[in-house]
């Protein structure tokens, strides 16, 4: 059935998530913070706005981009890391005062596996496992998410993501030819940007809702193993590990995932 959407954040991840909601026939909003994007991201047929978060409120016409609309994904980053100050917090707070006002009924949020921390024993991370994190940034998902699932002013969905990655993106081609890199024997915990929008889409298609998901490939090779090779095979310079002291990390389960949403990863990583 045909449905109305509204992505704020339409990038690298929620504009060709857009378009595969258009393609399957759904009414799609999306907004960036950039004007200059407005052009492309129209031309897909996807009705465009720009709409900025900040600690204050909104900037843009954030209403008409909510009017109608049945299911909003969040996509925004938090960008704690070129402003560690920033209270992303309260941007979202924000965000959710209008959501209510809108009346919307449906809410996806992406958010990260940030939000439970690396260790030295290596946990497999579950449904079931509370969030931990010690990092600002990962603290603040946390805030984000409970005051998103505590609100039943509308239904939530929580995706947490690994790293996100494909063909163009991949995170070996920032780590290529750099030396000292810590925890090599950590397991990796990446996830390719077309299974995201697999998942995004089955969600919201089967109104998956007051669900939260861990979702990362099923495939968790070492750090040091993983993107040795990746850069071997793709003629990248090799980057170079420090192993003096013990790895730390976590190995992020799909169980949950594969079950309710009966979903095989499409990628190999």
């Amino acid at each position: 059935m045909k449905k109305q959407i509204s992505i704020i954040g339409c990038g690298w991840l929620g504009f060709p998530l857009a378009k595969n909601l258009v393609n399957k026939d759904h009414k799609v909003k999306g907004s960036s913070t950039s004007e200059g994007k407005l052009k492309t991201i129209s031309e897909a047929n996807i009705e465009a706005y720009v709409i900025a978060l900040n600690e204050e409120g909104i900037t843009g016409n954030y209403t008409d981009f909510l009017t109608g609309t049945e299911t909003v994904v969040i996509n925004i980053p938090p960008g704690l890391r070129k402003d560690p100050d920033k209270n992303h917090v309260a941007e979202i707070q924000h965000l959710i005062n209008a959501l209510e006002n809108q009346n919307i009924k449906n809410v996806i949020y992406i958010s990260s596996t940030s939000v439970f921390k690396d260790e030295t024993n290596i946990p497999i991370i579950n449904a079931d496992t509370v969030p931990n994190a010690i990092s600002n940034s990962g603290k603040q998902l946390i805030a984000i998410e409970n005051m998103l699932l505590m609100n039943t002013s509308f239904n939530t969905t929580i995706i947490r993501f690994g790293g996100l990655f494909d063909a163009q993106r991949h995170p070996s081609m920032y780590l290529a030819g750099r030396k000292n890199l810590s925890n090599p024997n950590a397991p990796v915990n990446l996830i390719h940007k077309e299974d995201c929008i697999n998942i995004i889409t089955l969600i919201i298609e089967n109104n998956i809702w007051n669900e939260t998901f861990n979702a990362a490939n099923p495939n968790h090779p070492t750090k040091k193993d993983y993107y040795t090779l990746y850069c071997k095979q793709h003629q990248l310079e090799l980057p170079k590990f420090n192993a003096s002291k013990k790895s730390k990390g976590k190995i992020i389960g799909n169980t949950k995932l594969e079950q309710l949403l009966d979903y095989s990863f499409k990628q190999a990583l």
